[in-house]
């Protein structure tokens, strides 16, 4: 009798351990997730995670790990960050809304779109804007040359408090133009969408960072904790994370905000924000028109030459399309259309983003 308890012992606990594996929420399957990759990779200091999916009942936000690698403080899983570059989908969108109201033509030549000063700044430098189109700006196929380059970065990093002007860039990607033929090849570039924010302005009659907000109607939404950063108010209470880079000696508190802030970047926003946005925006309740957005995900370029579409990245994950970008600090957006769901994940070293695709891999094992 006693030999045999034991053994009784151990099978009821692997049903039980089973029973309880099999009865997990998602939230506690993703949790688990997070966790056991955060144990491996404390290098990232801390990982910020939100999945947003309606179908399934699913708004989910956590976080592992600290804010500030220095203090040592916590991180709390509704602070913000700053988005970087995943500020284009959110100008990419605001001219979306103003083709939907025939305020703007995809196609049509930005010559008479710009401000007359940044006109003959392009112009002078040999760009036909008679040429290059509202949408080679936002495919990058413009032929514009960038002006973040290693120069642009060693600068910053020797004056990290330098203000930076929209102008001041302009200036700098006209030092250093080489003009290309537009729609023939894409180029990532910032100064793309630096002059679609002047468009957004001179159409709208607002500071474009307040036209935005007002085109993607971030009430409507529930997109209370997102704003430019150092141009609007901030809307909560909770410090902004710190965010590194190899590329710089300190971190994101060390840098004036000016060097990424006119459209190419300046968003701060928290995880759950960019996902509601994001969710909002491929359901299509922030671009209503399906025609309209439906452009927003086609190729401009063969796939095989560029997957970079209007203001969005459209690839193949793991099996799975998705509509993707991302931003210099490790910061990832991404929705799946098959779930209808969103997974945003930003990494607070930038370096170790390469954990943001193993994390969003697993959870959209556990959404299947």
């Amino acid at each position: 009798m006693n030999n045999k308890t034991p053994k009784i012992t151990l099978v009821m606990l692997c049903i039980l351990t089973c029973m309880f594996s099999y009865a997990q929420n998602p939230e506690q399957s993703f949790q688990q997730v997070l966790d056991s990759i955060y144990q491996v990779n404390k290098d990232a200091v801390g990982i910020m995670i939100h999945v947003e999916a309606p179908d399934k009942k699913i708004s989910w936000s956590s976080a592992a790990g600290f804010s500030n690698k220095l203090s040592g403080e916590k991180i709390n899983k509704d602070q913000p960050a700053l988005i970087a570059s995943n500020t284009k989908t959110y100008v990419a969108a605001a001219i979306l809304k103003l083709i939907e109201s025939k305020t703007l033509q995809l196609d049509c030549p930005v010559r008479n779109l710009l401000y007359r000063k940044t006109r003959k700044r392009l112009e002078k430098s040999g760009y036909d804007l008679n040429h290059i189109t509202v949408k080679d700006l936002l495919s990058h196929t413009s032929g514009i040359t960038d002006y973040v380059t290693d120069d642009y970065f060693s600068f910053v990093d020797q004056h990290p408090q330098y203000q930076w002007t929209r102008d001041e860039q302009i200036d700098w990607a006209m030092k250093v133009a080489k003009p290309v033929e537009a729609k023939k090849k894409f180029s990532y570039a910032d100064i793309n969408y630096l002059l679609l924010t002047e468009i957004i302005e001179l159409k709208t009659n607002k500071p474009f960072y307040r036209a935005i907000k007002d085109l993607l109607d971030y009430n409507a939404h529930h997109i209370n904790n997102t704003w430019f950063i150092d141009l609007e108010p901030k809307p909560t209470s909770l410090p902004l994370v710190h965010q590194y880079s190899d590329k710089f000696k300190g971190d994101t508190y060390d840098l004036n905000t000016s060097w990424d802030l006119y459209g190419g970047g300046g968003i701060a926003s928290t995880t759950k924000d960019l996902a509601l946005f994001f969710q909002a925006l491929f359901e299509g309740k922030i671009v209503k028109d399906k025609n309209i957005l439906d452009t927003m995900y086609a190729y401009v370029l063969p796939k095989e030459a560029s997957n970079y579409c209007l203001g969005i990245r459209r690839l193949n994950f793991f099996g799975h399309t998705a509509y993707y970008h991302g931003g210099f600090w490790g910061t990832d957006a991404m929705y799946i259309p098959e779930y209808n769901a969103t997974i945003v994940i930003f990494t607070l070293v930038r370096e170790k983003r390469d954990l943001s695709p193993q994390l969003a891999n697993k959870i959209i094992d556990v959404l299947k």
